[in-house]
């Protein structure tokens, strides 16, 4: 940035996004003020990313001390869960990284300010901020940076507004397992902590409005299922809850299955952008259902001010927030960077994890490619079968002549750690025919990519073990 582009910029929000969009702008000498109306972190490191993988992790080690592949020659035992103590653990760890990774870099940063209160437009170069100990501050700006985040959905479920029920904030603090969970969604955050509750004690039963993971290839969500069904969770499909009853300590949810009875329920359908106080429609800033627009390069469409991160119509996820975050402070200090999207790796934390990058053959045929798809069976990869644990999946998509490879979804232990080599294949513009020439070290699950590959040209059972 030039000495003549020296800015002052507003950084609403503390979370993935916002901070991003702080530390990069005062890198490149601008000055910050940061205004946060709640606790300093966002979503992901107080009640999102952190601690639901802090309680998966932990759901993890309960189910294997309990059942395993190797339970013939080590003996298993059903563990006792003291989740109270779990959840110690768990905000202790919380806690600290909230101060080493938001906090105390806060603190050490001269340029830029804190405010803790809630933040308003008043035009497009000031904000009024009503602080939370009393009193009201205006911040005029050069540039204005949007970063609030979403909080869980509160879907129109007659009744559901007047029962104690639980978000996905709320059911990764609750100090107790429940005996009966029901979980009405059938997205990533759901089935995580459904998963994760089941294997800490509870009877889990999940409702899906149509099916699980609807906006993935119906592969994936037959494969999880599948797994869910073997660990004794109920799935159950197309269900419409018409309202929900609480008395004596009983949901009971009306529903076109019938009546369903649960102790505690957890709705987790999607989440609501945080939008609706901050003034946006008078300074020009469009949204569409809550979420701010943006374009590749993350501006809204009022000049000065840019967006990103959950508040926005991208992807949910925090990575695509902090890059958002940087970018957007490139371009808010004179430089240009944009946003691409077009390779973007998705994670489900369960067990079997969900893994995606590109297109699946539907969004394919959508955009017009004539496109092939391929899958491979989890008992077709070495690593799979020495773990005793085949169960899965992995699907390619390629485009028919060329053979470039469109995208990935894998439905596998640890897909998760394999899937950002698909993501650098596709960013390469690799062909299938390329990939499963490459040389995968044996027995990772790594490999399953290259014997995918290499079914496009030939039948992998028929080769040796290490699939040269």
């Amino acid at each position: 940035m030039s000495d003549n582009d020296e800015r002052h910029i507003a950084v609403i929000g503390s979370g993935g996004a916002a901070m991003a969009a702080a530390l990069k702008a005062v890198e490149r000498g601008a000055s910050v003020t940061l205004i946060e109306r709640g606790t300093i972190g966002g979503t992901c490191i107080n009640v999102g990313c952190v601690p639901s993988k802090i309680m998966i992790r932990a759901a993890h080690i309960a189910h294997l001390r309990k059942k395993s592949p190797f339970d013939d020659g080590v003996s298993a035992h059903v563990p006792v869960v003291d989740r109270a103590e779990l959840l110690r653990q768990q905000q202790a760890r919380v806690e600290e990284l909230r101060d080493a990774k938001y906090q105390q870099i806060l603190r050490d940063h001269p340029a830029i300010t804190v405010l803790n209160g809630a933040a308003r437009f008043i035009d497009a170069h000031r904000l009024a901020v009503k602080l939370n100990g009393g009193g009201e501050r205006i911040i005029r700006f050069d540039r204005a940076f949007i970063g609030t985040g979403a909080r869980p959905t509160e879907p129109p479920i007659p009744g559901l507004a007047e029962t104690p029920y639980l978000t996905s904030t709320s059911a990764l603090t609750l100090n107790t397992i429940p005996d009966r969970l029901t979980v009405l969604g059938a997205g990533f955050v759901a089935l995580e902590l459904a998963q994760a509750y089941a294997r800490l004690g509870s009877k889990v039963t999940v409702l899906a409005r149509s099916r699980l993971l609807s906006r993935e290839d119906p592969a994936v969500g037959e494969a999880l299922e599948a797994a869910f069904r073997r660990e004794g969770i109920e799935v159950r499909q197309q269900v419409q809850v018409s309202r929900v009853n609480y008395a004596d300590s009983e949901f009971v949810l009306e529903t076109n299955a019938g009546p369903l009875r649960a102790d505690r329920l957890l709705v987790a359908t999607g989440r609501t952008p945080n939008t609706e106080t901050l003034n946006l429609e008078n300074i020009g800033v469009a949204t569409v259902r809550g979420a701010i627009q943006v374009n590749e390069c993350l501006q809204t469409t009022a000049p000065g001010i840019y967006a990103a991160g959950d508040c926005t119509d991208q992807p949910q996820f925090v990575y695509v927030a902090a890059a958002g975050g940087s970018r957007a402070a490139i371009n808010m200090t004179g430089g240009r960077a944009v946003l691409d999207l077009s390779a973007m790796p998705g994670v489900m934390f369960t067990d079997p994890q969900v893994a995606t990058a590109g297109l699946t053959g539907v969004e394919a045929l959508r955009l017009g490619v004539d496109a092939e798809s391929r899958v491979l069976d989890l008992k077709n990869v070495p690593r799979a079968l020495v773990n005793f644990d085949t169960e899965g999946l992995i699907k390619m998509v390629a485009e028919r002549d060329s053979g470039r490879l469109l995208g990935i979804q894998a439905v596998a232990a640890e897909a998760g750690e394999l899937i950002q080599v698909a993501v650098m294949a596709l960013r390469a513009g690799m062909t299938v025919q390329a990939l499963g020439d490459e040389l995968f070290p044996y027995l990772t699950m790594g490999e399953g990519l290259k014997l995918c590959a290499q079914t496009f040209t030939r039948d992998v059972t028929q080769l040796s073990c290490c699939a040269g």
